[in-house]
């Protein structure tokens, strides 16, 4: 079974037909520039063109960056604001002639990475986390999703987690990657008293540096780092939609 599967990111919009016995992506993805305003119709007019690249006619998947009920966006954190209480999976759908299926984009990638990834086959509590300009968090238990976690924005000495511990804290404010896994870890630390997981997937862009900054994690849970690498929004973005169907 092929599907298309959609991830819409800061600065890209990218999408490719899913195997989704596979988890490999049938043609070479499709990328083209996020609108800088990254208004609803804007998006949609860019997801269309992905569609159109593609000649996709059935249904398919977005992972968006925000929380995402029953298809309607809930916060805003790094998108427009104007996305807050829109009907997305409705919006899509019309402006494609798609069925359209949404998901958080940290859940589409923790599907992705529990399927075909690093987290296939792995029981009990498992936090996906997506380090990147900010930080999105996909938690599952015994393989089933609990979504819209947005365990980035928990709370850490006053302050938002992931203006502390995501790569783009890491970059604006220079510090070495010792000095930044220290602050990675105390949010991860949280979690894990919150949680008690049983394995730390890390993915999003600062993963390709793992080997940077993995020695310098001080934490009790065992971690390691996503393989689907920047195909993992994709195809759990197409995951999701088979789910729905």
């Amino acid at each position: 079974m092929e599907l298309l599967g959609i991830d819409v990111g800061g600065t890209g919009i990218k999408g490719a037909p899913v195997n989704l016995e596979t988890g490999e992506l049938v043609h070479e993805r499709y990328r083209l520039p996020t609108p800088d305003a990254a208004r609803p119709e804007e998006v949609a007019q860019t997801i269309k063109e992905v569609v159109e690249h593609f000649k996709w006619q059935g249904p398919a998947g977005v992972g968006f960056p925000a929380a995402v009920q029953k298809g309607i966006v809930r916060t805003a954190a790094n998108i427009h604001k104007s996305w807050i209480g829109t009907d997305a999976a409705a919006l899509f759908t019309q402006v494609t002639g798609c069925p359209m299926y949404v998901v958080n984009d940290a859940d589409a990638a923790g599907l992705a990475e529990m399927a075909f990834g690093a987290g296939r086959g792995q029981a009990g509590v498992v936090i996906m986390i997506t380090v990147g300009t900010g930080i999105g968090t996909a938690l599952f238990v015994d393989g089933i999703l609990v979504p819209n976690t947005e365990l980035g924005h928990i709370e850490i000495r006053g302050k938002d987690a992931e203006s502390r511990s995501s790569d783009a804290a890491r970059q604006r404010k220079e510090l070495s990657w010792e000095e930044w896994a220290g602050k990675l870890s105390e949010h991860l630390k949280r979690l894990e008293n919150l949680f008690w997981p049983d394995l730390y997937i890390i993915g999003g862009g600062v993963s390709k540096s793992h080997e940077k900054f993995f020695p310098y994690l001080k934490l009790r849970t065992p971690v390691v780092v996503a393989q689907l690498l920047n195909q993992a929004g994709i195809v759990g973005a197409a995951l999701y939609a088979k789910s729905k169907l």
